[in-house]
């Protein structure tokens, strides 16, 4: 399956920009340099012009229409300052830490995205997730309506009972333990991930060792009552839980175990109980299944952060700005 190719066609569509805050990095400039000249996204990277230009020259790597901003010396530092220091100053934060906070590339990356001067911004190739979600989190904050910062994975299945597939599993890398609201905050945001980067409908199967009462017990609780406050919330889109992972994929185990349910056996978005369960069963399926687990991809912000891992490629990052480009995009059809 050819997914990849997919989101970056559709996001070239777009015609947006993006911030790359980790500028001195051989895979970012990598990528920095083919984003601009297949057309997929406007570039600016975060950091002194000088060594910015002696890396890439190392590289061989040509920055031709390429922004390059150094956080240092922008004349955007005193208002992002300001900004800063009205929204954290009931936590103690001075102007003076303030001024010093938003030089920082990820909090003044994230203040160009809270003030659209770029769509999004891709970052983590360097820094630690806590650092980048911290800043993505003080800066631009949750999307409104939520209280959740979780995260999503796209696994790509090209046969899966002789069709090909695209999952989505949530949430693999951000929320511990999350309680029923968290999970329904969860739900709901995955299911607009799916819509900005897939473009269909979500089926969305809240995932636990029961089926629709089978059994009993406090873990499963959690996950009935998340699927009740979905139902309050009305929300547009097609879900149902708590299922086992077999009734949710597989319609024949789903007409015995859920026969009156929409969702079971036809799922395509799954939501797990907690972290343990989501990180464990996206690696259970992308090493010994060996399907293509594409993320994580942050959800829930009210402007899109993306978190890279550390050891990700420079065709990675590509991925990533395509993915922040599609889910900016849904962001502003809100």
């Amino acid at each position: 399956m050819y997914i990849e190719d997919n989101l970056i066609n559709k996001a070239k569509a777009i015609s947006g920009s993006i911030v790359l805050p980790e500028s001195t990095d051989a895979r970012v400039l990598t990528a920095a340099a083919k984003i601009v000249e297949t057309g997929l996204a406007k570039v600016t990277l975060l950091g002194k012009s000088e060594i910015i230009r002696q890396e890439a020259k190392a590289l061989n790597i040509e920055l031709q229409d390429i922004t390059i901003i150094d956080p240092e010396t922008s004349e955007n530092i005193p208002a992002f300052a300001e900004a800063y220091y009205q929204k954290r100053k009931e936590k103690g934060v001075t102007m003076q830490q303030a001024m010093g906070t938003v030089k920082n590339p990820l909090y003044y990356g994230a203040f160009m995205v809270k003030e659209r001067q770029v769509e999004g911004m891709v970052a983590g190739a360097v820094n630690i997730t806590a650092d980048v979600l911290r800043a993505a989190l003080q800066v631009i904050g949750v999307m409104p309506g939520f209280k959740t910062v979780s995260s999503a994975f796209i696994l790509p299945v090209s046969d899966f009972r002789g069709e090909e597939r695209i999952f989505l599993f949530a949430d693999c890398a951000v929320v511990p333990n999350p309680n029923s609201e968290q999970l329904a905050d969860i739900t709901m945001s995955t299911a607009i991930t799916r819509k900005a980067i897939i473009g269909d409908e979500p089926k969305v199967a809240l995932l636990s060792f029961s089926t629709l009462g089978s059994a009993k017990h406090e873990l499963v609780d959690k996950v009935t009552m998340a699927k009740a406050i979905l139902t309050e919330r009305k929300v547009d889109f097609d879900f149902d839980g708590e299922l086992q992972f077999d009734a949710a994929l597989i319609p024949e185990v789903a007409k015995r175990k859920a026969p009156q349910s929409s969702v079971a056996g036809n799922a395509n978005t799954l939501i797990f109980p907690d972290l343990q369960a989501g990180n464990i069963g996206y690696k259970i399926a992308q090493y010994m299944g060996k399907i293509e687990a594409i993320g994580p991809i942050i959800q829930g912000l009210a402007a899109p952060v993306s978190d890279l891992s550390r050891g990700c490629s420079a065709g990675d990052i590509i991925n990533a700005v395509a993915i922040i480009l599609l889910l900016a995009e849904q962001q502003k059809k809100k």
